[in-house]
């Protein structure tokens, strides 16, 4: 344990002294020659000149230091009901092993491999092996649209795709070859190769030539060896999800996340070498890459990859078989799960069915945990519950209560402080800093600490102009919020129109542009309405075109589908109504943002710009016959 305040102020004051001495705890092929360049702002590099490998980091380190033996990694499925443990050894030996089948399929240094899968080892291997020979993977979240994978495909342009038969949702298979198929149809970009996994539930439909059955691929590889690369190589691209269009590639480099990610483990979540940890998320997103891949094995602790759901796999007490059954010290999730279990066990009986002496820890992100949630879980499980707040743009926690370093009072509803390496700034409309407890957008003064994006894949321009051109000299982070007496955090609502389902940032814009194309709409808006379950949901207002005649009932369902086929299920867009107009200013603006507010049953003042207040009644009737606002 230690002072946050001056570990803090020493992250701000000295980053080069600060970060080399956290540089130390990785191996290197060749020292840095600087800790933080910042010849080229804004684009700042962490440890350039220096060498190393990720997976030689997170795997081979542990066996050549006496731990091979040790558990690296635990697949439980409750959907196929089995489960596997694999060592450090064995996992560096089935690393290497794919590493050489990717490598004999032309893959090297620089090569892009994206990886479409579901949450089984095979996902984390393929990761593991891209690192080992320096290939860039891209992880697409399996089961996504098609079209989606091939805006995906057509940014990256990768050699090889990895991927499977199918996924397994409780209650149905959802069978991946069609849709890769789909997306290799529909980009522009064909990969030259196809590695799928064959599970028992689907059998996929092969093309000759270019899909290679996984075993196979895997039966006549050599071992490959890790190839070292620059600390400012890039060590995989994940694109934003919710994107249409040309997709927001994050970049992630080698040497700054695995150096942010290591201190992480012990600083943010207290989690030593040989310790089971757990974060209950999905490879295809950051949380992911982050805190089920990298961030763990890098540590030397036993990860969990759980194929399953908070509930109904098979009840409300999946999470706390897991943690019993292997000894889970600390977890990591989403509110949303929380939100589903409490909802279904509110007396939390399931809980009392376990033994959870091991658990000392649950953190939550993935969008702002709600005070009623919190408490429940705290009230229930008797151990810190900890809201922290992070982005896929920067790979690790923004703001945390850092429980290896000093535990802060919980503020129900905040993130607590900013990390160790973050100067988090409120800023307003002009870019100055606001007072204490005023509303303003969050900001962090650059540079970045190491291991969040240093650019977007192949767009440094784009780049520039989405996070680094509203405030010159800081990073914009799309949220806004303020900062109390104490310096916590408070995260109140996005600036733009991103909104969170389930912990999944999804643009309403990406949806409009669907719904837009539908023949028989005009025009239409998307607002995130709060929803007690999963934070928001989508909610489509569409005015339809004049001299259409079909019936509202049979339009709907079909706006509902187009959503579901072009952004997918993740969307959870179930609710769309007709209007006969939008609420606009004189200018042309939707005001989206009033319409939220009449959902959640806020107090708002209509603008003084609105063309016609009138609208603003039609809108709060059409909302009240989809159930606007909720409670609870």
């Amino acid at each position: 344990m230690g002072d946050y305040q001056s570990i803090y102020n020493r992250s701000l004051t000295n980053p080069d002294e600060f970060w080399a001495e956290a540089a130390e705890d990785i191996h290197w092929y060749k020292r840095w020659d600087r800790v933080l360049d910042d010849s080229n702002p804004p684009f700042y590099q962490w440890f350039t000149g220096g060498r190393l490998n990720t997976c030689y980091n997170a795997v081979d380190v542990h066996v050549e230091n006496g731990a091979g033996d040790r558990l690296a990694l635990i697949y439980d499925s409750p959907v196929t009901d089995s489960v596997r443990k694999i060592s450090y050894q064995e996992l560096r030996d089935l690393v290497a092993q794919f590493a050489g089948a990717l490598a004999n399929q032309g893959v090297g240094k620089g090569d892009r491999v994206i990886v479409y899968m579901p949450m089984v080892p095979e996902a984390a291997i393929a990761m593991l092996a891209c690192a080992r020979i320096g290939a860039i993977h891209s992880v697409v979240f399996g089961g996504f649209a098609a079209n989606e994978l091939a805006t995906r495909i057509d940014d990256a342009k990768p050699k090889v795709i990895v991927s499977a038969s199918c996924g397994i949702e409780p209650g149905r298979v959802v069978e991946y070859k069609p849709l890769l198929d789909e997306a290799i149809e529909l980009a522009t970009y064909k990969p030259a190769h196809c590695i799928v996994l064959a599970r028992p539930q689907a059998t996929a439909t092969m093309v000759d030539g270019r899909d290679i059955d996984w075993s196979e691929a895997v039966a006549g590889a050599e071992p490959a060896d890790c190839v070292p690369v620059e600390a400012t190589d890039p060590l995989y691209i994940l694109y934003t999800s919710g994107t249409t269009g040309e997709p927001k590639g994050v970049v992630r480099d080698h040497g700054g996340h695995a150096v942010a990610l290591k201190w992480s483990m012990k600083n943010i979540y207290d989690v030593d070498a040989g310790q089971v940890y757990w974060a209950a998320s999905d490879v295809g997103w950051v949380v992911g890459h982050s805190y089920i891949v990298y961030a763990p094995l890098l540590q030397g602790c036993t990860t969990i990859m759980f194929e399953g759901k908070p509930v109904g796999t098979p009840d409300p007490g999946a999470f706390w078989r897991v943690i019993a059954e292997h000894g889970v010290e600390v977890m990591f999730t989403a509110p949303t799960a929380f939100r589903a279990i409490k909802k279904e066990d509110p007396a939390g009986e399931y809980i009392k069915k376990y033994d959870l002496s091991k658990f000392r820890i649950l953190f939550l992100a993935g969008e702002r945990c709600d005070p009623d949630t919190l408490h429940w879980a705290e009230d229930m499980l008797k151990v810190p519950v900890i809201d922290h707040w992070w982005q896929t743009e920067t790979g690790w926690a923004i703001a945390a209560n850092c429980m290896g370093i000093d535990f802060a009072p919980v503020k129900p509803g905040s993130p607590t402080r900013a990390v160790p390496g973050y100067d988090v700034q409120v800023l307003d409309e002009e870019g100055n800093p606001v007072a204490a407890n005023d509303m303003g957008a969050i900001s962090i003064k650059l540079p970045l600490p190491p291991g969040t994006l240093p650019t977007l894949w192949n767009n440094d321009a784009r780049y520039q102009e989405s996070y680094l051109s509203r405030f010159p000299g800081y990073y914009l982070t799309g949220d806004a919020g303020y900062k109390d007496n104490d310096d916590y955090l408070w995260i109140m609502s996005r600036i733009d129109d991103v909104i969170n389902v389930a912990g999944h940032r999804l643009s309403t814009g990406a949806m409009e542009e669907v719904l837009a194309s539908h023949p028989d709409v005009a025009e239409c808006a998307v607002i995130g309405a709060a929803d007690p379950l999963k934070g928001q949901l989508p909610v489509g207002m569409v005015v339809l075109k004049a001299g259409v005649d079909r019936n509202d009932k049979d339009i709907l369902p079909e706006l509902v589908h187009l959503i579901r086929d072009q952004i997918g299920p993740v969307a959870a867009f179930k609710q769309a109504t007709v209007v006969q107009r939008l609420p606009k200013t004189r200018s042309g603006k939707v005001l989206r943002g009033t319409m939220r507010k009449i959902a959640d049953g806020e107090r708002y003042k209509a603008p003084a710009t609105i063309d016609d207040p009138v609208i603003l009644e039609e809108i709060t009737e059409a909302l009240k016959i989809l159930g606007y606002p909720k409670s609870g």
